[in-house]
């Protein structure tokens, strides 16, 4: 049960009782109310007609205004109207304190000590703490000592009673702050479509760089291959010159007009050539063919066949 759902629980017997009080009874009754633990919640008390009716005496109108600073005042108010208001009870000084230290949480979550002492007329640092440990035992408010930093540091504090004109202000505020939300949701929406234009782009030049790679890929295979079928077709007419040079003839000898010397595959027309070429040169020499098969049977050979 939270600080509010209890407080508002014990504070229905005194709502019971402001039914038939009147006068010095409301009044007394005022005193109570503010004094008992575990009551921090007022504004169904303070709306009650018989206690509005002390505001017509003035003998017990200040009971009314006391009952107003509890409501939603602080202990720097009562200072400031002493002389006009009842004298405290020690249970009343210590619970408008808490309640004070409440309202200081509205303006920042961290209170320094010094600010805390000067505030609530205390003198010693044991005094504020153990003020401030008995807040935090009755959920008036949860936080943390700091003692090293000399700070209160809050991090929840129960709800007060809302002062006169003070629900026009919290309109203004929750306008102020829906108008800011809706500005922040709209740039992030922004940031968003932003983020996501810059992934589509971004995916887009992948999709081109690939496909450029693979093109290029393609066409050095390509390149590869062509070059390599070059290679794999026969020699060049350097090359020629060196093979005729190892069969013992020349390039100028090679019968390049009949075509014998067009290169195959493998080299092998370039032999063939080369064969008939040599022929050529058997078929022009001094006696050609008939000479040779002639001299078979000429005097030299006559010799041979002679020699013992």
């Amino acid at each position: 049960m939270s600080a509010l759902e209890s407080s508002a629980r014990k504070l229905e017997p005194f709502l019971l009782m402001a039914k038939s009080a009147k006068g010095a009874a409301a009044a007394k009754l005022v005193e109570n109310a503010t004094a008992a633990p575990g009551v921090f919640v007022f504004a169904e008390l303070l709306e009650h007609p018989n206690i509005q009716e002390l505001a017509n005496n003035p003998q017990h109108a200040p009971s009314l205004e006391l009952l107003k600073l509890f409501s939603y005042g602080t202990y720097e108010d009562y200072k400031q109207h002493k002389d006009s208001l009842p004298p405290l009870n020690p249970a009343q000084l210590v619970k408008l304190k808490n309640l004070s230290i409440v309202s200081l949480a509205e303006q920042s979550r961290i209170l320094p000590y010094a600010q805390l002492r000067a505030y609530l007329d205390i003198t010693t640092l044991r005094e504020l703490e153990d003020l401030i440990i008995d807040a935090m035992y009755q959920d008036v408010l949860k936080g943390r000592l700091d003692q090293k930093e000399q700070q209160l540091e809050l991090e929840y504090t129960m709800g007060r009673d809302i002062r006169p004109g003070q629900l026009e202000q919290l309109l203004a505020a929750l306008k102020d702050w829906s108008s800011q939300t809706e500005q922040v949701i709209n740039a992030l929406d922004t940031k968003l479509t932003q983020i996501v234009a810059h992934q589509d782009q971004q995916r887009l030049d992948t999709d081109l760089f690939i496909g450029q790679r693979s093109q290029m890929l393609i066409e050095v295979a390509l390149q590869k291959k062509m070059a390599k079928r070059s290679n794999t077709g026969g020699g060049s007419v350097a090359d020629m010159g060196a093979m005729a040079g190892e069969r013992g003839g020349s390039i100028d000898d090679m019968d390049i007009d009949s075509g014998s010397a067009v290169q195959q595959p493998g080299g092998g027309g370039f032999g063939s050539s080369f064969f008939g070429l040599m022929d050529r040169k058997k078929k022009s020499a001094p006696g050609g063919p008939s000479g040779s098969a002639s001299g078979a049977s000429g005097p030299g050979n006559a010799r041979k066949r002679n020699r013992p």
